[in-house]
């Protein structure tokens, strides 16, 4: 899936891989996630994501170049889950908009799972 934006100039295409990158990167850098998370459906286990490979841990849909996103995040314990996904929703909505020039239609946050932060 890419994004298509026409310019008087030509035409811009964007890769769904950036926009989770770049999304990954944004995310990491909100209080109170430890860490994107990639799922093993097979077996239920969750796992914690290295900061090279942020962009498994999220989907991305474009629809009628809109983007939709699916975050697996790790919060940290002891935070308030309803803040830290306000705070993540706000800015990776204003900094992947900001990027692109796509706008952002819903943003999900699938929290699974709590660790203690040493």
């Amino acid at each position: 899936m890419k994004g298509h934006l026409n310019t008087t100039l030509g035409e811009i295409t964007i890769n769904s891989d950036v926009i989770a990158t770049f999304a990954g990167s944004v995310a990491v850098e909100c209080f109170g996630i430890v860490g994107m998370a990639a799922v093993n459906m097979k077996d239920g286990l969750v796992k914690l994501l290295r900061k090279d490979s942020l962009k498994h841990g999220i989907n991305v849909s474009l629809n009628d170049n809109r983007i939709s996103l699916d975050f697996h995040v790790i919060v940290a314990y002891g935070v308030s889950i309803q803040a830290v996904a306000d705070n993540l929703i706000a800015n990776v909505k204003y900094k992947v908009e900001a990027l692109t020039g796509i706008e952002i239609e819903k943003i999900n946050i699938l929290v699974e799972g709590v660790r203690v932060i040493d």
